[in-house]
C-alpha cells in the first residue's frame, strides 16, 4: 500500500472523487503543512496553524497509479489560484500536492508540466509541490462528509460549481 497527499481547498469536497476509485482503501479529511501540533478544525479555518486542509488517501497502487491520483486532483481543483478554491479562500485552502517519495515528487513534476504546457489554462499554474510533512486527522464528524450530511455536500458542491462557473479565469 502507498499512500498519497492533497490539498485542494474544503477538504469535504476533496474525499468523493477519490474514495469512489477501485484501489482506494481510505481517504482521510486532515491538516498537514503547519505549525501547530494537533490542530483544531477552528484553528485551521482561522488561517492562524499555517495547515492547509487535505486529503490523505491509502490506495494499492497495482489497482490504481500515482499517475491516476494526480489527474482525479487536477480535476478537482482550480491550478491557477494560489490562494484558495473555488469560493474557499485563505492560505488553509492553497493547492498543495504533497509527496512521500523523489518517484512521487517527479511523477507530480512531470504531471504539472504536462498540463502547464497543454494550454488547457491560460493562467500560471501555481499548485505547489512539497515534501509531505506530518498529517493530523481532523475531527469525525469532517470524515466522509459527503455521507453523513448528504444536503449540506450537495449544497457545497453546487456553490462550488457555481463559483467556478461564475468565475472561470481562463480555462479553454
Amino acid at each position: 500500500m502507498e499512500k498519497a497527499l492533497f490539498a485542494g481547498g474544503c477538504f469535504w469536497c476533496m474525499v468523493e472523487p477519490f474514495e469512489e476509485q477501485p484501489g482506494i482503501l481510505t481517504v482521510l479529511s486532515g491538516y498537514t503543512g503547519g505549525h501547530v501540533e494537533n490542530p483544531t478544525y477552528e484553528q485551521v479555518k482561522s488561517q492562524t496553524s499555517g495547515h492547509t486542509e487535505a486529503v490523505l488517501i491509502e490506495f494499492d497502487p497495482k489497482m490504481i497509479s500515482y499517475e491516476a491520483l494526480i489527474e482525479i486532483y487536477w480535476n478537482q481543483t482550480d491550478p491557477t489560484d494560489a490562494m484558495g478554491q473555488f469560493m474557499d479562500r485563505g492560505d488553509s485552502y492553497r493547492p498543495v500536492i504533497y509527496y512521500y517519495s523523489e518517484e512521487q515528487k517527479a511523477i507530480a513534476e512531470a504531471s504539472k508540466t504536462a498540463l502547464e504546457n497543454s494550454g488547457r489554462y491560460t493562467e500560471e499554474i501555481v499548485t505547489k509541490i512539497e515534501e509531505a510533512s506530518t498529517f493530523y486527522e481532523a475531527e469525525e464528524e469532517h470524515q466522509e462528509f459527503y455521507k453523513k450530511n448528504p444536503r449540506r455536500y450537495k449544497q457545497e458542491k453546487a456553490e462550488r460549481a457555481e463559483w467556478e462557473s461564475a468565475n472561470a479565469k481562463g480555462e479553454q
